[in-house]
């Protein structure tokens, strides 16, 4: 019973990561996160998207458990979390049957 939790647990997790994927912009965002720490400001303007829209990304990422805020002062700098990507890598070659 534990194991088909477990198993439930996962597909959630996988199927959060995947939702999070599907919009290019929020891809975008994790890209530049991937080379270093960004506040809201700094990701709307390198992607030419208004503050607002970032923040919503943002938040959909945090709670996803993509991204992780940092206070430095007046602002939140974010970073990219990679155990739900790489939890998302496993299953996926899980599901094609460990080739690859």
């Amino acid at each position: 019973m534990t194991y088909m939790a477990s198993a439930t647990s996962k597909r959630e997790q996988v199927t959060t990561v995947g939702r999070m994927l599907s919009s290019e912009t929020r891809v975008r965002i994790l890209e530049l996160l991937r080379e270093r720490c960004l506040c809201v400001n700094a990701i709307a303007h390198r992607l030419g998207i208004s503050q607002a829209a970032v923040s919503q990304h943002l938040r959909l990422l945090k709670e996803a458990g993509l991204v992780r805020p940092e206070r430095r002062g007046y602002y939140v700098h974010y970073s990219l979390s990679t155990e739900p990507l790489l939890g998302l890598a496993a299953q996926l070659r899980e599901l094609a049957g460990g080739r690859g």
